[in-house]
């Protein structure tokens, strides 16, 4: 698997917004185990829900 050169969220792959699948794809990572870390950071404090709405707001769709 080939790292893309750029962060985008995928079409397909999607649970929400895709932003952990993207995020995933960019990194070379399975995008469950980022969910999970997602998931897992959310039950810290700190703006990570926050960062989630930036990411998709701020990331192109994959074409």
């Amino acid at each position: 698997m080939t790292v893309p050169s750029r962060l985008a969220r995928p079409r397909d792959d999607r649970w929400i917004a895709g932003v952990c699948s993207g995020l995933a794809r960019r990194f070379g990572l399975s995008s469950n185990v980022v969910r999970l870390i997602f998931v897992i950071s959310c039950l810290l404090p700190g703006p990570q829900f926050l960062i989630y709405l930036a990411l998709w707001i701020v990331l192109p769709q994959e074409r």
